[in-house]
Order: structure tokens, then sequence, then C-alpha cells
């Protein structure tokens, strides 16, 4: 996994990130704290990245032309996931790590799964 200073800059570096993620998001005057309907809007995220899918997986965004649109809308959701973990006083850096570390020692496909 990490060692003990990388994982406290990794867990920093998300800090920073749902920082920068939040006050962005308030200054352009989204004030969602209802944490059910960011969800639903990270999912809603998550279908945008799956209708680039259909289109046409490596065709530029709309947007940042310089990346797919899979790979904008993948950015959205993880954007919104930072600005909701700010908002909520979530430990999402040290989540994640340690949810990678339940992760690794799992059984393959979680005994049994079929996707």
């Amino acid at each position: 996994m990490l060692t003990k200073g990388d994982t406290h800059i990794f867990i920093e570096l998300i800090n920073i990130l749902k920082k920068k993620a939040f006050d962005i998001s308030v200054k352009h005057g989204f004030s969602n704290n209802h944490l059910p309907t960011a969800i639903a809007l990270m999912h809603s995220e998550l279908s945008e990245a799956l209708e680039w899918c259909r289109k046409d997986i490596n065709a530029p965004s709309d947007h940042i032309e310089e990346f797919s649109g899979v790979e904008e809308e993948l950015a959205d959701v993880i954007i919104c996931i930072l600005d909701t973990a700010e908002r909520n006083n979530l430990a999402l850096g040290a989540a994640i790590l340690r949810k990678m570390k339940f992760n690794k020692d799992r059984p393959v496909k979680h005994g049994g799964k079929q996707f």
C-alpha cells in the first residue's frame, strides 16, 4: 500500500481538493447540503459518462477538448464527491485508503459474484 508519509500526503491532498471543489461550487451558486440529492447528482454524472460510452468512448468532450467526454464526466463525479465530502465533513481520504486495504484481501469476485 502506501507508506505512512504517503498516506498523510494522500489524505492532505484529498482535503485540499475537497475544499477547492466546495469553494468553486459555492462561488457558482450551488448550495446542495442534502446528501441524498448530492448522491443522485453523482449518479447523474455517471449516467452522462455512460452516454458518452454509447456515443463514442473516445469522442472529445464538448467543454475540455483535450479529454474525452467520458474523462470529463468521470471527473465531474469525483468533483461532486469531493464537494459533498467537504459539505458533510466526511473523512474521504482516510476512507478511500481503508477501503482499498479492505478490498485487497477480499475473495475473487467477492465469493462468486458474476460481475
